[in-house]
């Protein structure tokens, strides 16, 4: 009995000293914990961070369409062969600048050499022609000429100065070349778009195929396709924004230019033609682009900009400014985005700023 009390005993001071062993490594503030320190933004940070002000806008509703630049025909030049002769050095390829004037090529043709030989044929019909008309008068004013033979002399001649005239204006009209040769000039400054002759090559005056077309490009056109169900949201003469792969940051402004009033049978789109600017010529002919158009919307929400929006955990969220000191990270509703602005259903009120830049860095600075 007094063996069994002892072990008893013994377990209950065992028992009390580990109560009192883990009572001793609790945290000194189970009771209430310590408030956690604020983050601080710091100030490197704070000197590029953008700070947006939330605001009450109209929605844009933001419509996409995939499309490819163009060149414009209106402004382009095509050259086309008016002799028939052999394509020989041609000095230029696709994609080359050309100025005005510049020769892209030589066509080796008898008839250059006929119109040549017809100018020539015209001269000397024309001094010969002025040497009988001076005969003429010569002799009517001794009398061994009439009248009528000077007014015959001045008929052949007038006629031989007017077909020396046509001779000169067809053989100007052909490249005005005295070595039976006809130069294809370009007509216009600009880039070599299509090019159908090579060297070796016969062309024939008949043949309605054009040699080179060239364009400025200084305008080009973005052709794109407009399915059934966003016919009714554009418009002609609609502001559009046009971004490509090549330049993800830059963003051309155009507007709608045509739009053609009937489906593509196949595959049941409209055509749409936008026109705009091609500054530096960087938007190149073939290259495919997204076309985005916009409409506003009569009804009004809570509006900020696209990089202030965090998704995380199946949910949105911004972080709201009131201070280098005073971050929050705030869930937000949203109603739609248009690719620039989102429209937030709740969550912020007007007035309010939120961070517009390094938000995923400050999200994880407050998270931690």
């Amino acid at each position: 009995m007094f063996s069994r009390f002892i072990k008893l005993s013994a377990y209950s001071i065992l028992l009390a000293g580990s109560l009192a062993y883990l009572s001793s490594c609790k945290p000194k503030d189970a009771g209430s914990s310590e408030a956690r320190t604020a983050y601080t933004i710091p100030d490197s940070l704070l000197k590029t961070l953008v700070i947006d002000t939330v605001q009450l806008s109209k929605i844009t509703n933001s419509i996409k369409f995939n499309g490819v630049v163009d060149f414009n025909p209106d402004k382009v030049a095509n050259i086309f062969p008016l002799i028939s002769g052999n394509v020989q050095d041609v000095k230029v390829q696709l994609g080359d600048y050309v100025a005005a004037g510049q020769v892209l090529g030589t066509v080796k043709s008898s008839e250059i050499a006929n119109y040549n030989a017809a100018l020539t044929n015209a001269e000397n019909n024309v001094k010969l022609t002025a040497a009988l008309l001076a005969k003429s008068e010569e002799m009517a004013k001794s009398g061994l000429a009439s009248q009528v033979d000077v007014t015959t002399a001045k008929v052949n001649y007038d006629q031989a100065v007017a077909t020396k005239v046509a001779a000169e204006k067809i053989l100007s009209i052909n490249g005005n070349n005295a070595h039976g040769e006809y130069l294809i000039k370009s007509p216009i400054n600009g880039f070599i778009v299509q090019k159908n002759v090579n060297n070796g090559m016969a062309i024939r005056a008949d043949n309605g195929g054009s040699l080179f077309t060239i364009s400025d490009l200084k305008e080009v056109w973005v052709q794109a396709n407009v399915y059934e169900a966003s016919i009714n949201q554009v418009h002609e003469g609609d502001s559009a924004e046009v971004s490509t792969i090549t330049y993800p940051d830059k963003v051309f402004k155009g507007r709608i230019d045509k739009l053609m009033n009937v489906l593509d049978p196949t595959n049941k789109v409209m055509k749409m033609r936008v026109e705009l600017p091609n500054p530096g010529y960087l938007l190149k002919p073939q290259m495919f682009a997204t076309v985005t158009v916009n409409n506003d919307l009569p009804d009004e929400a809570i509006s900020i900009p696209n990089k202030a929006l965090i998704f995380d955990h199946s949910q949105y969220f911004v972080i709201v400014y009131n201070g280098k000191n005073s971050a929050e990270i705030r869930s937000v509703d949203i109603i739609s985005s248009n690719g620039t602005t989102t429209y937030i259903k709740s969550g912020l009120k007007p007035g309010e700023m939120v961070v517009g830049s390094q938000t995923i860095l400050i999200y994880g600075a407050l998270n931690s």
